[in-house]
């Protein structure tokens, strides 16, 4: 455990950035799941691409990695 109060508070930050990060993570795959399931609906393929950019531009996943994802998405029927 750390003793110096910056090194705390890093600690308390990183947390939070963990938990945060986790938990959008966990709905971007859930959304990517949906989406590129065979019986998906427009509104799920939007969703995903709209998390897909969020995600991206937040820096939670790399820019041509979302890229790839939207496109892998518009290819899906």
């Amino acid at each position: 455990m750390p003793r110096i109060a910056s090194a705390k508070k890093n600690m308390r930050k990183t947390k939070a950035a963990t938990a945060r990060n986790r938990s959008q993570r966990a709905a971007l795959r859930t959304a990517l799941k949906t989406a590129k399931s065979t019986e998906s609906s427009p509104a799920a393929k939007k969703k995903a691409t709209q998390l897909l950019d969020r995600a991206a531009r937040k820096g939670l996943i790399h820019r041509n990695t979302a890229a790839r994802q939207k496109s892998a998405i518009a290819k899906s029927k």
